[in-house]
């Protein structure tokens, strides 16, 4: 999976932000194989690189500008999914109103506990059309270092929506963070045909 994404309009004025955002899953197991992320910021910018085993995960952290050394970091944590993997786990689920579906992810460079309930059915209408959807709350608590529960600082709730079809295409997430709403949402779909 490959994203991309930024602020817009008054809030980019604020808070100048980019990212880009490549994983690799198994497709049979759909467990994460690797993810690279780079995010910019007005006055810096910061490439995470992710390896996962059975084990856990390996994070290389490296900003700049900055002294040029990389932060490595090791979680060993069995099952443990990426952003890409959670959402493919979560779409194979039956995803039926009232389900909790709890997944550890490892985004970058911290694992947090991720729980899923699924609140009901809506239609949903975006810049890519109109789609039923399932939604469902968020909630995340950090995973101590003692795997003890802490809870997210910048991070309140969020509310995540896929297309309520075979596909369960994600297609808007809505968080309450630290400076307030954000919004992240599909733009354009493209299926590749079967001979390409």
């Amino acid at each position: 999976m490959e994203g991309a994404g930024r602020t817009v309009g008054l809030a980019r004025f604020l808070w100048k932000f980019d990212v880009n955002y490549r994983s690799v899953a198994n497709a049979e197991t759909l467990r994460p194989i690797e993810t690279d992320q780079t995010e910019s910021y007005r006055w810096k910018k910061l490439v995470t690189h992710l390896v996962f085993t059975n084990a856990g995960v390996r994070s290389t952290r490296n900003e700049s500008p900055g002294n040029g050394k990389s932060k490595t970091r090791e979680f060993n944590f069995q099952n443990l999914f990426d952003l890409h993997s959670a959402l493919l786990y979560l779409r194979s689920q039956p995803l039926k109103n009232g389900n909790v579906y709890r997944v550890v992810v490892y985004p970058a460079t911290s694992a947090y506990l991720a729980t899923f309930t699924v609140t009901g059915r809506e239609k949903i209408s975006l810049r890519s059309g109109t789609y039923n959807a399932i939604k469902l709350d968020l909630q995340l608590h950090k995973v101590g270092k003692n795997f003890e529960l802490e809870p997210h600082k910048k991070f309140r709730r969020a509310t995540v929506w896929v297309s309520d079809d075979a596909n369960r295409i994600p297609l808007r997430a809505e968080a309450q963070i630290f400076i307030g709403t954000v919004f992240a949402e599909l733009q354009s779909i493209r299926f590749e045909s079967e001979n390409s």
